[in-house]
């Protein structure tokens, strides 16, 4: 018989399980998906904690709920990936043989990549990508008198690349509404693009709420080092911002596995074809989610729509036929603006977000590149579709993996 494995239980790795485990044939292939942990995070539930939306109960499960019957879980730390021999080798020697490869990894903080961070960690710099420091910086927003609080990216890319604006939004709206101190509270936002988003259109929309909300905008700061004693932001121009409360959003990275493996970049992500997400360097090696070095944002809805793709793609490849099957890059992202209300974007290689109506055409009930009150609730919604349907790879009804442009404004025109 022979074997998929799937390194990563992660958004990814669990929903190509749950898609291939329907699809294969069961007399001939065995999956197997091989993590280290035994809970499961509902990452974009992190950005919520701090503000007390949500707590731990929310955002953790365990593993072992969502890997359907039939397929092997193994619990255990991988030690390599050995791509020439078709083989993993697992932190207890145990090697695993397989036939295709699907690598799910993801990508991690990696605060000591800047200089000084880690002298002022969980202190008074923060980060809000990981349960520990939400938890934390929960903690430390209960009691913080106010005083400059500066919201910093150190560099792209990142999970979830609207995450850092909403939790600025959201900073401004629970300091105003529920500590009741926002004027004690000077708040700047720090990142290393020329605009607030990385993409221009969102960025043009997003922009007019930096003066609405008394949040100063400084961009195109990239930084080498942290004087946390000082506490000051130095960029490589020796241009300086103070803080007293940092919330950094540090280096992202891919899995140490996949440098010691050497099949990573510099940032430890996987080269990947575009579209069909096979590795470029062995065809027998697929790419999904975070692990990936695609163009594309590494956020939850991607890897769903990814997913699809791919188990298509893998249905072909087995079947010695061209992987036809095409990812456009497409993502699709609530953006939280405080005071219950929400943007949400589409968009994917080749389009910048649009204006229209998602996910029906002229009906919505989501508004694209508008705030709502709706689309809050939408935000709020996908917690629950994300446990329920996301991860057990079932598709949503009338949000088809490709980005559909029917209903949206296209160079100025709606699209019948």
């Amino acid at each position: 018989m022979k074997r998929v494995l799937i390194l990563g239980a992660g958004t990814a790795g669990t929903m190509m399980a749950n898609h291939l485990q329907r699809k294969l044939d069961k007399k001939d292939w065995a999956i197997t998906i091989v993590d280290q942990y035994e809970k499961h995070y509902y990452q974009p539930g992190f950005l919520f904690i701090p503000f007390e939306i949500y707590s731990e109960k929310d955002v953790i499960k365990k593993i072992s709920d969502f890997i359907p019957k039939g397929v092997e879980y193994i619990k255990s730390p991988i030690e390599l990936i050995e791509a020439e021999k078709n083989q993993v080798l697992l932190s207890s020697g145990w090697v695993l043989p397989y036939d295709l490869l699907i690598i799910a990894t993801g990508c991690e903080i990696v605060p000591e990549e800047v200089d000084g961070v880690m002298d002022g960690w969980r202190k008074d710099i923060f980060d809000f990508y990981t349960l520990e420091g939400a938890l934390a910086l929960r903690d430390k927003f209960r009691d913080w008198p106010g005083g400059r609080l500066v919201v910093h990216i150190s560099e792209i890319p990142i999970k979830c690349p609207v995450a850092p604006l909403e939790f600025a939004f959201l900073s401004d709206w629970f300091f105003a509404e529920k500590r009741k101190i926002r004027n004690k509270v000077e708040l700047i936002y720090v990142t290393p693009l020329d605009s607030a988003f990385t993409k221009q259109k969102c960025s043009d929309v997003l922009g007019h709420l930096f003066p609405q909300k008394n949040i100063q905008l400084i961009n195109n700061f990239s930084i080498p080092r942290v004087d946390a004693k000082n506490k000051k932001l130095i960029s490589v121009d020796g241009k300086e911002v103070d803080y007293e409360l940092l919330v950094t959003v540090p280096v992202n990275m891919g899995s140490p596995l996949i440098e010691r493996s050497g099949l990573g970049d510099e940032l430890n992500f996987v080269p990947t074809h575009m579209h069909t997400l096979q590795s470029k360097k062995h065809e027998n090696i697929f790419v999904i989610g975070d692990a990936s070095d695609l163009p594309a944002s590494k956020a939850g809805s991607v890897a769903h729509f990814q997913a699809e793709i791919l188990t298509e793609n893998i249905l072909n490849y087995i079947a010695d036929k061209p992987l036809t099957a095409h990812f456009d890059g497409h993502a699709n992202c609530f953006i939280e603006s405080g005071y219950d209300k929400a943007f949400l974007i589409d968009f994917n290689y080749e389009l910048e977000p649009v204006e229209g109506t998602f996910p029906l055409p002229g009906i919505g009930p989501f508004s694209l590149l508008k705030e709502t009150k709706v689309n809050h609730l939408g935000k709020l919604a996908f917690k629950a579709i994300y446990w329920n349907m996301l991860l057990r790879g079932i598709p949503i009804p009338t949000v088809p993996p490709e980005m559909k442009t029917r209903g949206k404004k296209l160079d100025g025109l709606y699209q019948p």
